[in-house]
């Protein structure tokens, strides 16, 4: 009998001796942040010091894009494992939760793994999350506490783009958001842990305090590098539906205020940063720093103007690329840079990887685990997003290739035409390149699930 006490007396040992060595996940979303951010490169008026200093940690991707260029598919789709013609969740209207069971999920996946898991913030749609998959969340956010708009705020904005100064007192619920991510980082833990914390700018309205308008001077702010007047002239029916010029960007001609506009987008970034750099250094003193994967990425880009278009909703460069960045200790090196087209599909797939948990069969997406070792690796799966049903792009080193459900197609040559002023699609000596594109063009296309209430959310 003593035997028996002393062999289960180490087994439990041995057992919590392996849930410690498992890494910890620090699962890091930001909402509407494209590739504005100093590493980059995108747009040299970006500020991003703490965004940087965590790309140098570890493998930043520079080409790195959503599986859809909305809220609610692109995090269902990085949450599930499912792409969104697997699941029909394309819009912010259509819930993920009836077409996405439990046990799908991936926080679902640490769970019965024997992870503790936290999340804050905005990881899915409007910060929903469904109970039994998460070992605690945060609840009562309130967006509009304690904002007051600065008395040199003309107005919130021009039409549906929403921004202003507030005072320098102000608060936003990021702070809170970000604050339950410190707290839990700076936790002894008996079980390894997965914390999500989803920060909400630069997501409009664009009303952060002045001090971050104030480090861009309107004086000082150039428009889009890559706008130009004519930019729709040879974009098909189906693309300029999607621009919709006659809207936002209309406006914003009529209003005067497009540096203003830009201005506030800069303004919000520099406010995302410095929450970021809130939470890293919180990590730099936590207790399980050293064995810590950061995974960081958003979820989808921003068009301010480029091709006449405001917001994401659309299938170009400017509103599917987002920051993508890897610190996996004993794997990543610092100051790796990945140049291979990747999409946000693999965060699931590689955290499996990374964190021996087994991966499900329903998961798409490729494993980034030789990209992190080695950011110069070979590779030659491109990037996929979907935006509506049967609406497509596809991404590789050289080109962008569009196909809607019309059949109107656009194709872009990435190295001569980064900002993809010339569509080349009807080229007839450039139909093999489509044609190699196409058969990376998802085959299930379901149709769209069925739509829930319309929020606020959906027009930005």
């Amino acid at each position: 009998m003593k035997k028996f006490i002393i062999a289960a007396f180490v087994a439990l040992l041995t057992s919590a001796a392996m849930a410690q060595s498992k890494p910890n996940v620090l699962f890091i979303a930001v909402d509407d942040l494209n590739a504005w951010v100093g590493h980059l490169g995108a747009n040299p008026q970006a500020k991003t010091p703490n965004i940087d200093r965590l790309a140098k940690r570890g493998v930043t991707f520079t080409r790195a894009y959503c599986a859809a260029p909305v809220c609610n598919p692109s995090r269902a789709a990085l949450m599930s494992g499912l792409r969104p013609g697997a699941t029909g969740v394309y819009d912010n209207s259509e819930p993920w939760q009836p077409v996405i069971s439990k046990d799908k999920t991936l926080t679902t996946q640490f769970l019965g793994a024997g992870y503790e898991v936290f999340g804050a913030g905005k990881i899915y749609h409007s910060s929903a999350h469904r109970p039994g998959e998460w070992s605690d969340y945060l609840a009562g956010e309130n967006r509009t506490a304690k904002e007051t708009a600065h008395p040199t705020a003309k107005n919130d904005g021009v039409g549906g783009i929403k921004f202003q100064p507030l005072t320098d007192d102000s608060t936003l619920s990021d702070e809170g958001i970000v604050d339950y991510g410190i707290q839990h980082l700076g936790k002894k833990h008996d079980k390894p842990f997965f914390l999500a914390v989803g920060v909400h700018k630069p997501h409009m309205p664009w009303n952060v305090p002045k001090k971050y308008y104030d480090r861009f001077p309107l004086e000082t702010i150039k428009l889009p590098a890559g706008y130009r007047e004519d930019d729709l002239k040879d974009v098909p029916p189906a693309g300029v539906k999607l621009a919709k010029p006659q809207g936002d960007h209309a406006q914003m001609l009529e209003s005067g205020r497009w540096k203003e506009a830009i201005q506030g987008y800069l303004a919000a970034i520099s406010y995302c940063d410095e929450q970021i750099g809130r939470l890293l250094d919180a990590y730099d003193k936590s207790p399980e720093k050293e064995n810590t994967i950061i995974v960081f990425w958003g979820d989808h880009g921003w068009h301010l103007g480029e091709k006449s278009h405001w917001r994401k909703f659309a299938l170009w460069e400017e509103a599917v690329r987002a920051p993508f960045i890897w610190v996996a200790p004993g794997v990543t090196k610092p100051g790796g840079v990945c140049d291979r087209t990747v999409d946000f599909m693999s965060i699931f797939p590689t955290l499996c990887d990374l964190t021996g948990i087994a991966r499900p069969a329903h998961v798409e997406g490729s494993n980034l685990r030789t990209l992190l070792a080695n950011p110069k690796a070979a590779w030659s799966t491109p990037a996929i997003t979907t935006y509506g049903q049967n609406n497509h792009t596809v991404r590789d080193a050289n080109w962008r290739y569009i196909r809607y459900a019309n059949g109107d197609e656009e194709l872009y040559d990435e190295i001569k035409d980064p900002y993809e002023f010339t569509n080349l699609a009807s080229k007839p000596e450039l139909a093999n390149v489509k044609a190699e594109l196409a058969k990376w063009l998802p085959k299930i296309n379901k149709p769209a699930a069925k739509g829930g209430a319309r929020d606020k959310d959906e027009e930005y």
